[in-house]
């Protein structure tokens, strides 16, 4: 059977449901809300497995799924090797986010990633710890940062309201995910002019290290349902 991963529950689990249904095919959640089960109407010999959104990209790199739909954010977050392990089928055109770096307005000075790292520079002479950057991507954000040459700071962990972080003098830029900016601008903070990492979406993932033996006939069928030409691993 081809195994697909969906997001188990909110808007992105909807979302997709509806993506599948307008073409086609129909991911059903079976059992009550505390049952991560599901089944699949429209194209025979495929497994609807149902997972948290951070679960899939991992799921992906180890086989256990062939198919996943996740964001890209979390694609790069959790899977530091990602062009060896899943390719990208198709983007969805939903759950669109940024995943941004962004800093006080008052400091009027700073604007871009170099002027964060003379700022770090300073703030760690004059404070004696390094700048504190809230987020929950550790792997992804030190990875960028690096390539931008941005140096003594520290990431601190932030696994939800990374935007208060700044107010609560828990760290003194964030970098974090962001649709409107809306929270940003509450929390009275600018996102750098060359602050968006990554531009992410919703997107169908396969897997490079799952076995897809005997699975042409359910692949072909696919392919027809959805209108891709093929799946190249």
């Amino acid at each position: 059977m081809l195994k697909l991963g969906v997001p188990s529950k909110g808007r992105l689990q909807n979302d997709t449901f509806k993506w599948f249904q307008s073409r086609g095919i129909t991911l059903k959640r079976t059992g009550s809300d505390r049952e991560y089960t599901g089944s699949i109407d429209g194209v025979r010999g495929i497994e609807l497995v149902l997972l948290s959104a951070g679960e899939i990209p991992q799921e992906l790199a180890k086989g256990r799924i062939h198919l996943g739909v996740t964001g890209t954010d979390l694609i790069y977050e959790k899977l530091l090797l990602h062009e060896t392990q899943i390719i990208t089928v198709e983007k969805m055109g939903f759950g669109f986010a940024d995943l941004v770096i962004a800093v006080p307005n008052v400091w009027i000075d700073v604007n871009t990633l170099h002027d964060l790292d003379a700022v770090a520079a300073q703030f760690r002479q004059t404070h004696g710890f390094r700048l504190r950057i809230a987020t929950k991507y550790h792997n992804f954000v030190r990875k960028e940062l690096r390539e931008y040459g941005v140096a003594d700071y520290q990431l601190v962990d932030s696994q939800g309201a990374t935007e208060g972080t700044v107010a609560n003098l828990t760290a003194e830029a964030i970098a974090d995910i962001t649709s409107s900016g809306a929270t940003l601008d509450a929390n009275h903070l600018k996102v750098l002019s060359d602050g968006v990492l990554l531009r992410s979406q919703a997107s169908v993932f396969a897997s490079k290290t799952a076995n897809w033996i005997n699975l042409d006939n359910t692949i072909s069928e696919l392919c027809a349902k959805m209108d891709w030409k093929e799946l190249v691993l």
